[in-house]
């Protein structure tokens, strides 16, 4: 009797430790189960990618080196991978890997952006059940609302993080001297690896892409940062037909701001350089000169485009990107100390 009624006691702890893990689950937060949901519905969209480039070495010739890796997502049934730009910058060759999937994926890239860190890889070969990723809008975002990350922090493959969108319309360093505007902040963890994964909304619909942290330890700071999805979606598409955007412009080149500042001061932008077939070399701007005794002259100083001031390079980027080609907008400039204005019609880039 003894022996039964171990027995017994045994199996009561047994289903009331089963009750006690079913009445748990029943307890999770509302909160807690919406991240869960998202977290299921969002993470077979969100993909790996390794960069690969091709070295020469002394004993073998040619080899593969691995230059990192970072994140992605399927934008659509096609195979396309959206992913920054930074994230294939310099590489040769790149693998895709999805969750519980080890099968490697070659792909290759069909655009970049190099200005908005947005880039796009087509895949080669596909799994037979991709699933693009919900793409929501960012226009209407709000600070305080949740955000979500998920990514490949340091290799830790398909990671989720919970925070709020902390800001909206940063102003964030690019490449080439040129921000990248409209940036979300957000204190979801994102660190190294997370780059070019998505940021979603508590829908689960994507609201932009994770491009950067600022930090002293090259870790999370709660400071983050993602290209809104309004840009993406402009973007993307221009990537995939054309590979590249599409923009208008003035065919010129211009000083770097802190060159110019030297010989003008902080005002106006000066033209280096005028294409004599570009929107600007049309109308009659033009760029620095040399006299056949070597001396330089400089070119002429844009100070206004379409009444606003631009003084710098990321200025007259941002200003002219407002408009589209074959549009016409006033410019008003400076030419041997002299103000004068022009109409230009802006030309494709």
């Amino acid at each position: 009797m003894k022996f039964l009624a171990i027995i017994f006691s045994l199996f009561l702890v047994n289903c009331h430790a089963v009750e006690v893990k079913q009445d748990t689950n029943k307890k999770l937060l509302p909160v807690e189960n919406k991240v869960i949901e998202i977290y299921k519905s969002n993470v077979d969209s969100v993909v790996n990618v390794s960069n690969i480039r091709v070295a020469d070495s002394f004993f073998y010739g040619k080899v593969e080196v691995p230059q990192g890796t970072g994140t992605g997502f399927v934008w659509d049934t096609k195979g396309h991978i959206v992913t920054n730009y930074h994230v294939v910058q310099g590489g040769d060759n790149f693998m895709v890997t999805f969750r519980k999937n080890s099968k490697q994926y070659k792909a290759k890239v069909v655009g970049v952006a190099p200005t908005k860190d947005i880039a796009v890889l087509k895949l080669e070969t596909m799994p037979d059940d991709l699933r693009p990723i919900k793409v929501g809008t960012s226009k209407d975002l709000q600070v305080g609302q949740m955000a979500l990350a998920i990514g490949n922090p340091f290799g830790f493959d398909h990671s989720i993080s919970k925070g709020i969108i902390s800001a909206l319309e940063r102003k964030m360093d690019g490449i080439g001297g040129v921000k990248i505007h409209n940036m979300i902040q957000t204190d979801a963890a994102i660190n190294r690896g997370n780059s070019g994964g998505p940021l979603l909304n508590s829908n689960g619909h994507l609201i932009g892409v994770n491009t950067m942290i600022v930090s002293t330890s090259a870790t999370s700071a709660g400071l983050g940062f993602a290209v809104p999805v309004d840009t993406v979606s402009k973007i993307v598409p221009q990537l995939i037909e054309h590979g590249k955007v599409i923009r208008p412009g003035l065919g010129i080149g211009v000083l770097d701001d802190e060159i110019k500042y030297r010989y003008v001061g902080d005002k106006g932008v000066v033209l280096s350089f005028v294409d004599p077939d570009g929107a600007a070399g049309i109308a009659g701007l033009k760029g620095m000169m040399r006299d056949r005794f070597g001396r330089i002259y400089l070119g002429d100083v844009i100070l206004k485009v379409n009444g606003v001031e631009v003084n710098t390079k990321d200025d007259i980027y941002q200003e002219v990107g407002k408009y589209k080609i074959g549009d016409t907008i006033t410019v008003e400039y400076l030419r041997d100390d002299k103000k004068k204005k022009l109409k230009v019609k802006l030309q494709a880039l």
